[in-house]
């Protein structure tokens, strides 16, 4: 394959352009940029998760095969035209949320992030994947995005929430339960 990345800088962003995978140029601020910067923050986010030490097995195994898609559905936002994500990608989201979601208490409140490292750094890495969804949804809105990319963003977000609720409990942590701190409007 060679050397992909020879020389990091190259100097040709500095007038507030970057390359796209096809070679088109495009602002920094474009919309499927931001769209595939927040997916890179997402993974960043879980491989904090994943320099936690002693994650259960299994969670680690689904983590990082997430990362390598992750980083292929990137690559989908910087291409455009290219196609990875498939709905086979989705239903393996799916079959994982309810396997690790099947041994879980029913929810009867809303959770705060938190519980332990592991369980607050993914409730963290959920939140930036629900910020990738809505910057995937605005890219959409201006050239075509295949709408695997944004369903998948939204079944890993589902994912990364049940995730935490296990590591939660696996950190011994409990979870933070939301209690309403706003006063009941009076009637008069």
């Amino acid at each position: 394959m060679g050397h992909r990345l020879s020389k990091i800088y190259t100097r040709t962003g500095d007038d507030g352009t970057t390359g796209l995978g096809d070679g088109t140029r495009v602002a920094k601020t474009h919309a499927r940029i931001e769209a595939y910067g927040t997916v890179d923050e997402a993974n960043s986010a879980i491989g904090m998760i994943l320099a936690v030490p002693n994650l259960p097995t299994e969670v680690a195994t689904a983590l990082t095969q997430i990362q390598h898609e992750l980083f292929d559905l990137g690559g989908e936002l910087a291409v455009p035209g290219y196609r990875v994500i498939t709905a086979t990608h989705i239903d393996q989201l799916e079959d994982m949320l309810d396997r690790f979601n099947e041994p879980l208490p029913p929810l009867k409140e809303f959770i705060l992030p938190g519980g332990g490292p592991a369980a607050a750094a993914c409730h963290l890495a959920r939140a930036i994947t629900r910020r990738a969804e809505r910057c995937s949804w605005a890219a959409s809105k201006q050239e075509e995005i295949a709408p695997e990319v944004t369903r998948y963003l939204n079944r890993l977000s589902d994912l990364l929430f049940v995730i935490a609720r296990v590591l939660a409990r696996h950190e011994n942590g409990q979870e933070v339960l939301w209690k309403k701190t706003t006063p009941q409007s009076s009637k008069p």
